[in-house]
This record gives structure tokens, C-alpha cells and sequence, in this order.
């Protein structure tokens, strides 16, 4: 079944990312299927490909009200028929209910997004018995499980509430799940025969980065954003006071930014929420209450004020970053006293809860303080296997980009994996350190260890030398914990191995972060989005979001940030050639396209652009030796006559070729050039028109100043100015 064309038609992608093709082939074929698919690994089009596709309605069961809103938008998106998605829950009144039953009988609507609650009233539930229902999909399935992060009771009817209303596939899909939340899933819905499909949890284009957190934090930030003004980012905070602190100090320093926390009104938090989708912010500080309700593609980095209470909370936090492929950067602030903190709160409840949050929290010490790959480190926890040398994204981390020196360790790594053995394998990290040192518990003594003849022959190193070799004999599977009991550590058979056969072991010690160093990093990554004609760039954004406030969708649901870039490559001027660019298609083409296509070809005509013959990139204007040439001998302030002369140029196309530079944004100095054409009176007479002037056009300039200078004066006029303001 050939499942591209669908996609291109509905979506305008030429190929699927991931296991989304088989994953959707599955769901076509009337399997049951359950999906585990890492935040922006493209979850939602596993089901709405096939519901497009598919007879009948599609049921999306969606625990948030914020998320199916952003769904619904998208989908009306692609299509000139607004009844093609719809939401069934509590924000609707009876004439929204009527329209949305209308639309369903009439087989209009191919997905219908409900909460758990409302599949569970009699009238929806009686309703949709009667209708024809392809098949029913429940996202964040992790709800479903006591032992996942986000546990909702509702969630545990949903096989029988399904079962009621027809006997149709079920499609269960998760962003996090662990093996024992994973077969928790299954049974509750009912559906162990599904087809699994597990993508895998790397996100390459997102950069990991921790830094220790000092009593300067708000001003690390407020560094770090104000250089990604006009960037979408998130700071995440673990208390309602700190996001209202740390919002207030942004907003004081003239960053766009607003608070989200369950404490605010709901009509605030959804003002705000929207703000933050349409373009009116650019920063969100939150607690973890926001973020799963968001379906936003171009957010370009998620810092953590406080580090979270668990490595898949971190996990599915930093993943709202960098969805649409482009940059992503994830920075967290560490210091051990959170952890403290976090773990005074545990104190409360039930021994067994508290084993459970001690054990997550540990993994999170151990993500913080390691120095080795985070990437690795990361994708080990959720079971996977990493090469930091040539694994895609291997070298997008801080450790990675500063390593720290490494020493032969495999003596120690010996006597730690004997007095595992010896001591039978019944202790966690904590209790092998302390038999390693020779400290003395209650636990040890009870198990009378201190008499061991293995009891402190490591106390030739400290308890966090032993803690850092634990981490990194974990990652490389020579051991593995335990979950059942809390993290108790076991040799696996290549362990037992290693013990009968030492090898070379290189170690790196764990980061200290003391307070006030700084390991800040500023990287320009293979993934940071491409930008081919920066001014058509600007253009166009700033038309994305007339044309979306007038739609009443966020910018990004009329296209995303790379169809934009896409549209500054190819230039498309017709409909047929704008179906051709990234993630646009017909249905996208035809809504959306019209005003597009008419700034471009305005666009391509006042700078007499060279269009790409049929869409395929070339170079637009000046080949990149000659960029080169011109850049290298104005920054060597040759006169401009020598520079085109040797080129064989007139120097009115030198002119030209330096604006095709300085359009595309990159800076090109030629004031020396202007003082000896003008005085200092006439450039800031000409500097000061363009400042204020509605447009750039020279002509109009020329008119303004009534033929006082000519027309190459006012083009490198024009130069100096976009390379001061523009660039």
C-alpha cells in the first residue's frame, strides 16, 4: 500500500520520519498497536495519517483539553472543511455539540478529540454507538499506569467504555514508558496482541548542556535568553513562587515573558498559553503543569531553573524543544541542595513511595554530575544503546564539547564488581560505597559486612569517586539495577566475565560544581534551521502571523518555521510550486498560499532574483567565491572601483552583488568607501531617511531628497544602513 502519496497530499512531507510508516500501515491493516514515541518524534501523525485515510470517525481520547485545541487547529489546517476535526468536552455548548454530531453523521469528521470524562456520558456514548467508528486512538497511554509519571484514574475504564461503544482497533501511544509501565498498558486495555513499536529515545538535534547553579542563576539566564531574542523557549521551575520571580525578572529586563502555574485562573493560563503559540512572547516560565498541552514545533531551548524530580520528567520536559527538526537547546542549573530539598518533601509519604522517588531522584545526581556522554547516559535509562563517537547527535553535549580527562580505572573497577558479588548482590550504590570506604550502618552491620575481608579496600578514594565509576560501569552494562527492589545492583554475565578477565577501563571523574564556575557553552549546531534569504525571511513571518491572527490559528498551524526557510530557498511563486515546498501540500497551498505567493513574487521582482529552475536549489545572485572576494577586500578597504575592475564588474553590478551579501544577512563594512563620496552631514541625512521611511524602494528615496544625491549614493547608503540595523 503505498502510503507517500497520502502523506504528501494531506501533510505536503515527501517521507516519514521514523517507524511512522509502519506504525500507520499497522493501524490501516485494523491492527490493534501500541507506539512509544519520544516528544516530537511525530507521534500524532501515526494516527491522524490513517484517520484521513480511513471510513468513518476516528476517537482520539486526549487527557488535555490546551492539546487537543492545538491538534484540531492543525489538522483544519490542511483542509478547506473546518468539520474535519473536532473536540467533544466540557468547553463546548449545546449549538458547538449539535454541529459537532451534524458533522459526524454526515461523515465530514475524521477525528473527534474527547477527554476520558466525556466518553463516559451516556448521551456522547449513545451517540457515537450508532455512528461508523474507524478506530480509537488514546494518547499519553502512560495515564493508564499507577507506575507511570502522570497517573489518571479515568484512564483505567477506558477498555470497557471503548468495548461499548464498538469493537474497533485500539491504538494506545506514549512519549515515556518503562518495560513495567509498558505491560501495565497493555493489560489495562485490554490489547497484549497489539503490534509493538518502539522508536528509539534519541533526539539528535537537541543539545544537552548542565551548569552549576550559583546564587547568579536569574542572570545566567537572563544572558542566555537575551541572546535568542525572538527565539521560543521555556523555563521550568519547581515552585509556583519561583515562576512568578523569575518571570517578573525577565519582564524587568525587557524579555517578553509571561507565568504558568496551576495557580493562576484558568482564563489567564490559557491567555498566556496562547500568547506563547501566537508570537506575543517569547518566553513561558512554568511549573511542569505546562508543556503537555503544547503543541508548539519551534521552541528553541528548555531551560531548568530547578532540576526535575525524575529523568523522564526531564526527559519529556526538554523535548518540547526542537520538534520541527531545527535547533534545540536544553540547559538545566544543578546544585545539590535541590535535591536535598526535593528529598525533605518525600519525607512524608509512604516508605515505599519514598524508595521509589529516592531511587528517580539518584538518577537524576547521576545525569548532573557524570562527564560522560549525557546522550549515552540518557538513552541508557530508557534502555538503549548509544555510540558517543558516530551516533547521530554524538557530539551535542557539554561534556562532550569540553571532555574531561579520563584515567585507566580497571583496577577499581574490579574490587567494585567483587564486592558486589561478595556481599551477594543485595545492596544499592549507597551500601557498596559504604562497603568499598568502610563506613560503617545499620544495614551493613546487620548483614555483619564490616567483617568481610573486602570491607574498605577502596578507601584509598572518596564516596563520589566510587558513586561516578558506579554510573559509568552501568551504562556499559557490567551491571544494572534492580527496579523491583529499588536499585539494588546485580552483575550481569559481562561483568561476571570481567571479574575472570580484567580488560583497559578509561574513567572520567564526575563534575564537581563548585560554585561560581562556568561552563557555558554557545554552539551553532548542523541542526540550527538553515536560512537562505533572511530579509524574505522577516517578510514572511511577519505576513505567517497577519494571516494567522486573521485565521485564529497560531502562526506556526499555517506553516511551520522550515516550510518559511523552505519558501526562501525555492522561491515559489505559483500555487503548484508552493504544494512542492517542505510540509506545505495541496490542501496547505490552497488555504494558506495565496498571499504567500503574491509577497514572494513582489519579493523575487524587486530584487530581480534568479529563480531556481523547477525548485531545485542553486545560488541565487553571487556565487560564494565571489561573496568571498568582495567580503575579504572591502574588510581590506580597497576602493570599490579596484574591486569590480578586477572582476571584470561595472560597479553598478558590484552593487548589486553587495546587496545580494547584505540581504542575506551577513555584514559587509563599506563605510570608508561612503566617506569619500559623502560627508558626514549628507550620510546622516540619508541614515536618518531610511530609519524612518515605510520602504526601502530608491526611487522613493530619490523623490524624498529631490535629486540631491544619485542612485548609487542611495544603494550604499542602503547598504550601510541594513548592516547596521538590519543585520
Amino acid at each position: 500500500m503505498d502510503l507517500h502519496s497520502p502523506l504528501k497530499k494531506f501533510f505536503g512531507f515527501n517521507k516519514f520520519k521514523g517507524l511512522q510508516e509502519k506504525v500507520i500501515a499497522s493501524i490501516i491493516e485494523g491492527n490493534n498497536t501500541f507506539v512509544i514515541m519520544p516528544t516530537g518524534g511525530g507521534k500524532s501523525l501515526c494516527y491522524q495519517l490513517p484517520a484521513l485515510m480511513s471510513e468513518g470517525t476516528a476517537i482520539v481520547v486526549s487527557p488535555l483539553i490546551a492539546l487537543m485545541k492545538n491538534q484540531v487547529d492543525a489538522i483544519r489546517g490542511i483542509s478547506e472543511n473546518r468539520g474535519i476535526a473536532h473536540v467533544l468536552n466540557s468547553s463546548l455548548n449545546k449549538t458547538d455539540v449539535n454541529q459537532v454530531k451534524a458533522d459526524i453523521e454526515s461523515g465530514i469528521t475524521k477525528l473527534l478529540y474527547v477527554a476520558p470524562e466525556s466518553l463516559i456520558k451516556e448521551e456522547y456514548a449513545s451517540f457515537l454507538r450508532n455512528q461508523k467508528i474507524s478506530f480509537v486512538a488514546i494518547d499519553e497511554a502512560h495515564c493508564i499506569s499507577e507506575w507511570g509519571h502522570d497517573f489518571r484514574p479515568e484512564y483505567r475504564n477506558l477498555k470497557h467504555i471503548i468495548k461499548a461503544i464498538d469493537d474497533v482497533p485500539i491504538i494506545g501511544l506514549t512519549a515515556t514508558a518503562t518495560e513495567k509501565v509498558q505491560e501495565d498498558i497493555l493489560k489495562t486495555l485490554g490489547i497484549s496482541d497489539a503490534n509493538r513499536f518502539k522508536a528509539s529515545f534519541n533526539r539528535p538535534n537537541l543539545f544537552y548542556e548542565v551548569r552549576p547553579k550559583t546564587n547568579e542563576v536569574e542572570k545566567d539566564i537572563i544572558r542566555f535568553v537575551k541572546q535568542r531574542i525572538g527565539k521560543s523557549g521555556i523555563i521550568y521551575c519547581l515552585s509556583r513562587k519561583k515562576v512568578e520571580e523569575v518571570a517578573q525578572i525577565l519582564q524587568v529586563n525587557e524579555i517578553k515573558a509571561v507565568p504558568y502555574h496551576a495557580g493562576l485562573d484558568a482564563k489567564t493560563r490559557v491567555k498566556h498559553q496562547d500568547m506563547f503559540l501566537m508570537e506575543d512572547c517569547d518566553v513561558v516560565v512554568a511549573t511542569i503543569a505546562f508543556g503537555m498541552g503544547i503543541d508548539k514545533p519551534d521552541v528553541r531551548y528548555v531551560i531548568h531553573h530547578d532540576i526535575p524530580k525524575s529523568l523522564e520528567s526531564y526527559y519529556q520536559e526538554t523535548g518540547r524543544a526542537g520538534r520541527d527538526d531545527g535547533e534545540g537547546y536544553c540547559l538545566a542549573f544543578y546544585a545539590y541542595k535541590d535535591i536535598e530539598k526535593l528529598e525533605k518533601f518525600m519525607a512524608s509519604k509512604p516508605v515505599a513511595e519514598q524508595e521509589i522517588g529516592h531511587a528517580l531522584l539518584q538518577e537524576v545526581v547521576g545525569y548532573a554530575e557524570t562527564s560522560m556522554n549525557r546522550r549515552k547516559y540518557l538513552m541508557h535509562y530508557f534502555g538503549e544503546e548509544f555510540d558517543e563517537v558516530n551516533g547521530d547527535g554524538a557530539n551535542m553535549d557539554d561534556n562532550s564539547k569540553n571532555p574531561k580527562k579520563k584515567h585507566e580505572a580497571s583496577e577499581n573497577v574490579e574490587k567494585l564488581l567483587s564486592v558486589i558479588k561478595n556481599s551477594l548482590q543485595k545492596y544499592k550504590s549507597k551500601e557498596v560505597v559504604n562497603t568499598l570506604v568502610g563506613k560503617e550502618n545499620a544495614l551493613l552491620t546487620s548483614h555483619r559486612t564490616q567483617n568481610q575481608p573486602f570491607f574498605g579496600i577502596g578507601k584509598d578514594k572518596s564516596p563520589s569517586y566510587w558513586m561516578a565509576l558506579i554510573r559509568q560501569v552501568l551504562v556499559v552494562n557490567y551491571i544494572r539495577k534492580e527496579i523491583e527492589q529499588y536499585g539494588v545492583l546485580k552483575l550481569t554475565s559481562v561483568g561476571e566475565n570481567y571479574i575472570n578477565k580484567p580488560t583497559s577501563f578509561l574513567m572520567t571523574e564526575d563534575h564537581s560544581y563548585k560554585e561560581g564556575e562556568d561552563n557555558s557553552i554557545i554552539i551553532n549546531t548542523k541542526y540550527s534551521v538553515g536560512i537562505s534569504d533572511e530579509k524574505l525571511v522577516k517578510i514572511l513571518k511577519y505576513l505567517r502571523k497577519k494571516v494567522a491572527i486573521k485565521a485564529g490559528v497560531p502562526p506556526f498551524a499555517v506553516f511551520q518555521d522550515p516550510s518559511i526557510d523552505d519558501m526562501a530557498l525555492k522561491y515559489p511563486i505559483t500555487l503548484d510550486e508552493l504544494s512542492k515546498v517542505h510540509g506545505v501540500g495541496e490542501g496547505k497551498a490552497r488555504k494558506f498560499g495565496k498571499e504567500f505567493i503574491t509577497s514572494i513574487s513582489n519579493y523575487v521582482k524587486e530584487y530581480d532574483i534568479l529563480r531556481p529552475d523547477d525548485l531545485i536549489v542553486k545560488s541565487t545572485g553571487v556565487n560564494s567565491g565571489l561573496k568571498l572576494y568582495i567580503i575579504q577586500n572591502t574588510d581590506r578597504k580597497l576602493p570599490l572601483e579596484d574591486i569590480a575592475k578586477s572582476k571584470g564588474l561595472k560597479i553598478d553590478e558590484l552593487i548589486k552583488e553587495m546587496e545580494v551579501i547584505i540581504f542575506s544577512g551577513t555584514k559587509l563594512d563599506i563605510n570608508y568607501a561612503l566617506d569619500d563620496l559623502l560627508d558626514e552631514e549628507q550620510q546622516e541625512e540619508i541614515y536618518e531617511y531610511f530609519m524612518d521611511a515605510e520602504t526601502d524602494e530608491i526611487q522613493e528615496a530619490i523623490d524624498e531628497f529631490d535629486g540631491d544625491y544619485d542612485f548609487d549614493e542611495l544603494r550604499l547608503m542602503r547598504i550601510r544602513f541594513f548592516n547596521e540595523v538590519g543585520n
